[in-house]
């Protein structure tokens, strides 16, 4: 473990299970599931150091991308939407809760307009470069 974890130029095993966690969900590969779920729950509580809150939301869209995999879509607009609603999210992850979305709204499910609308607020309030 790094002395300094926020220094971005040191490996930082965290960081690096993020990083799979994010890649496997990509892939839709079935591993993404519970590796993303280990991911989250490490994030959120204070065992390896103090909670990492904005690394925990891109987990969160990391978790959604494979519970749409695994045709969990509930769970999925449910993390989309604490994502989106949380203040957290930073619009170079838009993209992320956008892909989600749209997974959601083309399984018809009636979270859709919810996400959607959560979604409209949020890139109103960031301006143009959502």
């Amino acid at each position: 473990m790094p002395d300094r974890p926020e220094h971005h130029y040191r490996y930082d095993p965290a960081k690096s299970d993020a990083y799979v966690a994010t890649t496997l969900s990509w892939l839709g590969d079935p591993a993404a599931e519970p590796y993303a779920r280990q991911v989250l729950a490490r994030l959120e509580s204070a065992t390896d150091g103090p909670p990492r809150p904005r690394r925990a939301v891109s987990a969160r869209l990391d978790l959604a991308l494979a519970l749409i995999s695994a045709d969990q879509a509930d769970e999925a607009g449910h993390l989309t939407l604490t994502a989106i609603t949380s203040g957290l999210l930073v619009p170079s992850s838009y993209w992320r809760a956008r892909e989600v979305i749209n997974a959601v709204a083309a399984r018809r499910l009636p979270e859709t307009a919810e996400l959607r609308e959560a979604y409209r607020e949020l890139s109103d309030q960031s301006g143009p470069t959502a």
